[in-house]
């Protein structure tokens, strides 16, 4: 799994996880560089849910935990009414570079 950078474009972090889209879980990566957040899918056949969101199309990142074993994760909202949600492992970390980035 490869994602193609734009130029003067650096990944600070990246993360498994995966996302619910038409009924799917869709299992990838949600990687964050210095100019967008990429949620790049696992395999071949589901390319189609790959996302990227820049950051000045950012509203709200909001940190969830859910369930009787917590799973933790972010909730991206942008600026045209959509919500994207990540479970993550490293939720804290991930959800605060992006607090600083837009």
């Amino acid at each position: 799994m490869t994602v193609k950078l734009n130029a003067n474009e650096v990944v600070l972090n990246a993360g498994d996880t995966n996302q619910v889209i038409d009924n799917n879980k869709v299992d990838g990566k949600l990687i964050v560089t210095n100019q967008r957040i990429y949620f790049k899918a696992l395999k071949e056949e589901a390319e189609k849910f790959n996302l990227e969101i820049l950051f000045d199309n950012i509203l709200e990142v909001i940190f969830y935990s859910k369930g009787f074993f917590p799973v933790k994760g972010l909730n991206v909202v942008t600026k045209d009414g959509k919500s994207h949600s990540f479970p993550l492992k490293k939720r804290d970390e991930i959800g605060q570079l992006i607090n600083r980035m837009y």
